[in-house]
């Protein structure tokens, strides 16, 4: 096979306020017409800066050095031009997270015929024919119906595949995936893997694949280059690297995955949490008069108990009401059936009534970046709750927050640092701090791994169980990831459209599962 893209000693080093960062360092590689090339690593190891490189989109303040050509032609140091020329046309970009790569005030018509228009010079109103048939080909139904719709009118899974169709409507030769299934369900990401690998066959390109998850480059892609600290440390075929790994950090990436069982659930454990067929119903209300007309039944008919020590799972793809559940646990907000916590039926207790309790019960969400103020020191943040809530007077605040950073595997010396300053392992830690500096009794982690490198993963998990066993902590644990659920919980719930569809001890509903939808998540969380 010829070469589509040839890579030969890259470096890219950013410059900003007197300070240079380098982020790639003497990278080389390549891609054959029709391969798949997995670049993988952790974030930071400098993946995508690889792949933005190839095309010159990476800004002014970045300087790059090297040589990447594209079928011969230099695109280091090319005119603006042949970049053109080539961005969109021969080579296409997918990226993670598709509600910041799309337009959000422009109908899906508009920007797919944009692209058209952009690169090809097709006007917009012969554009409209094409688009359909690419829309249908990347699995969205119906898709002269969704041609007027806006992307926070799709689902996650629809908004990924149509970034798929733009980046395939000029029939590019190359197409790079950075991250393209990271935010996706588990059912949603074999779809949309199984999706390129369809397309790839059918239009004969080549694919450049960045991500840190190794079962989707086992499953998916011909060669991989492992990268760590901006340099690659280890290149070749897939089933060589994955076989026989010769690099540390590419044994330590292949080790990662978590694995184990919580520590069983102490004998004579009370009860902390209990609903008896909650149900929670939003209304529709529609005319002047705001007449109820219809019901989104988020959640329907949930039966659940968390004893001291011990892990509920929720599983389900988006939208199955996991969070919704979680949230009318927390009593914020409504929800018919009763919630006992504590021995106490809170059900309609007032926000007053409610506060004294608010300290048993805490949260960590997904993001931690995004949870996190940027205006606060992490001691700030660690303690926040302490001047809500109150704490011991013969204890400090500073003895306190000191105290949980250890626990949490944080070296209290960086407590006056800000949130950008630690990286997103840190940032979680400093998330389930927060939680745990309070002493909580139940504590809901809603998907606090998903945005986590692989090896984090690991740590996060291990922190949660050691955390769990010296506190007797109950967790309500919120996840896509049915291999970290695996890990971590006591017993598993499966969820769909609001419905419980399954639920029981973890070992048995994961190896003996009884509705369809929990047999089609086991499939895709387990292929690879």
């Amino acid at each position: 096979m010829s070469r589509i893209l040839s890579v030969r000693d890259l470096t890219v080093t950013f410059r900003q306020d007197g300070q240079s960062t380098h982020a790639v360092k003497g990278v080389s590689f390549d891609v054959r017409s029709g391969e798949t090339v997995a670049l993988v690593g952790e974030s930071g190891s400098g993946k995508s800066v690889t792949a933005l490189s190839t095309v010159s989109l990476l800004g002014d303040s970045a300087e790059v050095g090297g040589s990447v050509t594209f079928e011969g032609r230099e695109m280091v140091g090319a005119n603006e031009k042949e970049l053109r020329r080539t961005r969109g046309n021969d080579i296409s970009f997918i990226f993670q997270e598709p509600m910041t790569s799309l337009n959000p005030l422009h109908t899906l018509e508009k920007q797919l015929a944009e692209s058209l228009l952009v690169h090809q010079g097709v006007p917009s109103g012969q554009a409209r024919g094409r688009i359909i048939e690419l829309l249908e080909r990347v699995g969205i139904d119906r898709p002269e119906d969704r041609l007027a719709s806006y992307p926070h009118q799709l689902s996650g899974g629809q908004r990924q595949r149509v970034m798929i169709a733009m980046a395939l409507l000029n029939d590019p030769k190359l197409l790079i995936a950075d991250e393209p299934t990271t935010a996706l369900d588990v059912t949603i990401q074999a779809q949309i893997l199984d999706l390129l690998a369809q397309l790839q066959k059918s239009e004969g390109m080549s694919l450049l694949f960045i991500t840190h998850d190794l079962g989707i480059v086992r499953r998916f892609a011909d060669r991989v280059c492992v990268m760590q600290h901006g340099e690659i440390v280890e290149q070749g075929r897939v089933a060589e690297i994955f076989d026989a790994p010769k690099h540390p950090y590419t044994k330590m990436l292949l080790a990662a995955e978590s694995t184990g069982h919580p520590a069983p659930v102490p004998e004579g454990a009370k009860e902390i949490l209990r609903t008896e067929h909650l149900k929670i119903w939003f209304p529709i209300q529609r005319g002047l008069l705001k007449r109820t007309v219809g019901h989104i039944k988020a959640v329907n008919d949930a039966t659940i108990s968390v004893r001291e020590g011990e892990t509920l799972g929720i599983v389900g793809e988006s939208g199955s009401g996991k969070t919704t559940l979680a949230l009318a646990v927390m009593r914020l907000i409504r929800s018919e059936g009763p919630v006992v916590f504590l021995g106490q039926d809170v059900q309609g207790w007032t926000s007053r009534a409610l506060r004294p309790l608010r300290r048993d019960m805490q949260i960590v969400f997904q993001d931690p970046f995004g949870s996190l103020s940027p205006r606060m020191t992490c001691a700030e943040i660690i303690a926040e709750g302490l001047g809500v809530h109150g704490h011991d007077p013969a204890r400090t605040k500073a003895d306190l927050v000191s105290e949980i950073m250890v626990e949490v595997g944080l070296d209290p010396a960086t407590k006056d640092r800000y949130p950008h300053e630690f990286s997103g392992g840190q940032r979680q830690r400093i998330a389930i701090a927060r939680a745990m500096i309070l002493r909580p009794r139940l504590v809901v982690l809603d998907e606090p791994t998903s945005a986590l490198d692989m090896t984090v993963q690991v740590q996060i998990v291990d922190l949660l169980r050691n955390l769990q066993v010296q506190h007797r902590l109950g967790y309500l644990f919120i996840s896509h990831d049915l291999k970290v659920v695996r890990a971590l919980s006591h017993k598993v719930m499966v969820m769909k459209r609001g419905d419980v569809v399954e639920q029981g001890e973890v070992g048995e509903v994961f190896q003996n599962p009884r509705s369809d939808y929990t047999r089609e998540l086991m499939a895709a969380a387990f292929l690879n």
